[in-house]
């Protein structure tokens, strides 16, 4: 039996929103639609769309007063999380992307285990979906261990204590207490966030009942900038953090380290200036990129229902776009620092 509505928190979501125009309105009515009686309201903050967004958020605002708009000229989801949540007026804070869609009982369910375990943060599962070839490979390739390394929230996993929480179901207190977001960090903000609770002593919890809707990229050029952004942003944790990462993050970044080698060692080869037992011996660099080459051919025969062979050889290019991108982001920005690197696939098509 749900307890009545006079007992149940309040909650707050707190939506970041740059140039969304085809996902905002249905990222919107899925907060809307939540089956949840404790009272709720839902703060947008606008970034500087230039497709309509704004237009449209401003619409919907005018005609529901349970949306509160706050505006942010920066291109930063830390700083657009932060003042959303200042700005919030209830206990519960959930997160929500603009590319997200909350099934009906997901503040329910979410309230319900944040106060049955006590957390400071609970998440749950990134359901990828995709319409058209190329998204729904990328869905595919965000909802296997492949793409994105076995992250928890890509599924798979059980219930209980977690590195970090998608999205996050959080309590405003120990928030405040951590300081929000960091607004130094463009990629990787969750994650960080949630390290901080940890090491506060706060609970961090993976309820994989709560399954999040995400509509990732659909071009490869977004694609690409997305996995650079995100990989030079974690190559920029490391330097701060070190070994606090975890090692699933090194594997993109050996793998083009062993690529270029392997272009190095083959044109010195090719060129006379390496021969005999000192290519021989060299050649183990080999090994790496010619075992990842077999594994992206071995996609081309994995068969699902319905796929063609066209379907399957986009998912192994996602799968080798996601990879070398991630990692030559992560080798810069461990080499250089983040500096001002930002996300711009939803600037550029």
């Amino acid at each position: 039996m749900a307890p009545p509505a006079a007992t149940l928190p309040g909650v707050s979501y707190v939506m970041p929103v740059y140039n969304e125009a085809a996902y905002i309105d249905d990222a919107i009515e899925s907060v809307l639609a939540q089956q949840y009686e404790g009272e709720r309201e839902l703060v947008v903050v606008l970034g500087p769309s230039t497709d309509g967004t704004t237009e449209l958020v401003t619409e919907r605002a005018a005609a529901d007063p349970r949306i509160r708009i706050v505006t942010n000229d920066a291109l930063s989801i830390p700083l657009s999380l932060n003042l959303g949540i200042r700005a919030a007026t209830h206990d519960v804070i959930v997160r929500v992307d603009a590319h997200t869609e909350l099934p009906a009982d997901y503040t329910s369910l979410g309230v319900a285990t944040l106060q049955r375990t006590r957390a400071a943060s609970v998440g749950g599962l990134m359901v990828a979906t995709g319409r058209g070839r190329l998204q729904s490979a990328v869905a595919r390739a965000y909802n296997s261990r492949l793409g994105l390394g076995g992250g928890a929230y890509h599924g798979g996993a059980s219930e209980g204590p977690a590195e970090s929480a998608y999205l996050g179901i959080m309590r405003r207190e120990p928030l405040l207490a951590v300081g929000l977001y960091d607004e130094g960090l463009k990629r990787g903000e969750d994650w960080e966030l949630n390290l901080r609770l940890r090491e506060a002593g706060h609970l961090v919890w993976l309820d994989p009942a709560l399954r999040v809707v995400y509509w990732p990229r659909d071009t490869w050029g977004k694609l690409t900038r997305q996995f650079t952004a995100t990989g030079i942003w974690r190559g920029e944790l490391v330097r701060r953090l070190g070994g606090r990462n975890s090692l699933r993050y090194f594997a993109p970044p050996a793998l083009v380290l062993a690529s270029a080698l392997s272009l190095v060692l083959l044109l010195l080869e090719l060129t006379g200036v390496v021969r005999g037992l000192a290519a021989w011996l060299l050649s183990v660099v080999y090994l790496g990129p010619v075992l990842y080459a077999a594994l992206l051919v071995s996609l081309l025969f994995v068969r699902s229902s319905g796929e063609t062979l066209a379907d399957r050889a986009t998912f192994a290019r996602v799968i080798a776009v996601m990879h070398f991108s991630w990692g030559a982001g992560f080798l810069r920005g461990v080499l250089l620092g983040a500096r001002d690197a930002v996300d711009r696939s939803r600037i550029e098509s």
